[in-house]
């Protein structure tokens, strides 16, 4: 089952990396003490939850997953294409980098982001020993983070790109992801005469598909095993926050990934 439960906490997991050297979830909204509208396991400190909350929220996600919260290395994520090589957790006293890919070979590290409709991207190198997070709304979808992200670990690690194993993690789905015309023309100009396969006109509008930008840049990267959850936070507000499908006041759900050992 891709679902798990640890007390109240609920989380999602990818069947591709059951047996793998890793831990890893994408935690659901459920099992948290943040009250409405971030009920309830709301772990953004910058959407107006009480902050006490939110600490504990995370809190309970590394227990329920057994992890340490000092493990944790986040960033600041800005929609962009930065990589963070996390060689050691982060401390709580540091500033947040500006970045929305993070890597690591460090068992002592989990990388942690956030999200409420973009897309988090789970790399796993089992030859090099790296794992990897990114974050992909529109924007890091169309500069194809996840591109980078494997070039990163290509360049920096030495891995190959037909080692990796990738998770395309809970986000809004097509049908719920209505786009103007200034993302269908960087659609366009990323994906060339593939873009026609990734935006669908449906009641006037356009819908930008995500999951399969996001599985073909992965793919012309050179990954060939790749798992899409399928989960839709616009279509399931009990497990999932959604920025879109609740009008921008939601809470944010976490993603972690480390290595085991």
């Amino acid at each position: 089952m891709p679902f798990h439960y640890s007390d109240e906490v609920k989380y999602y997991t990818f069947s591709s990396f059951e047996g793998q050297s890793i831990q890893h979830a994408v935690f659901t909204r459920q099992g948290g003490v943040s009250l409405a509208p971030y009920a309830s396991l709301n772990v953004g400190s910058t959407v107006g939850d009480d902050l006490a909350h939110v600490a504990e929220n995370r809190l309970r996600s590394f227990a329920a997953v057994g992890r340490d919260i000092a493990s944790m290395h986040d960033v600041w994520q800005v929609h962009g294409s930065a990589v963070v090589f996390a060689d050691a957790p982060r401390p709580p006293q540091a500033p947040h980098v500006q970045a929305d890919i993070l890597l690591t070979d460090n068992p002592v590290v989990t990388l942690y982001m956030r999200f409420a409709d973009c897309v988090p991207l789970l790399l796993y190198d089992p030859i090099r020993r790296v794992v990897g997070l990114a974050h992909a709304g529109w924007v890091g979808t169309v500069n194809k983070v996840g591109a980078t992200a494997v070039q990163a670990m290509v360049d920096h690690y030495g891995s190959r790109p037909a080692d990796i194993i990738a998770g395309i993690g809970s986000s809004i789905c097509q049908a719920h992801y209505p786009v103007g015309m200034e993302v269908v023309e960087k659609v366009r100009l990323a994906f060339g005469p593939l873009a026609d396969s990734l935006v669908q006109k449906k009641n006037g509008q356009n819908h930008f598909d995500l999951w399969k930008a996001n599985r073909l840049t992965l793919e012309q990267a050179g990954v060939p095993a790749i798992e899409v959850s399928g989960q839709c936070t616009a279509c399931h507000p009990d497990d999932w926050f959604s920025h879109r499908g609740e009008n921008g006041k939601t809470g944010r759900f976490g993603a972690l990934i480390n290595l085991a050992g």
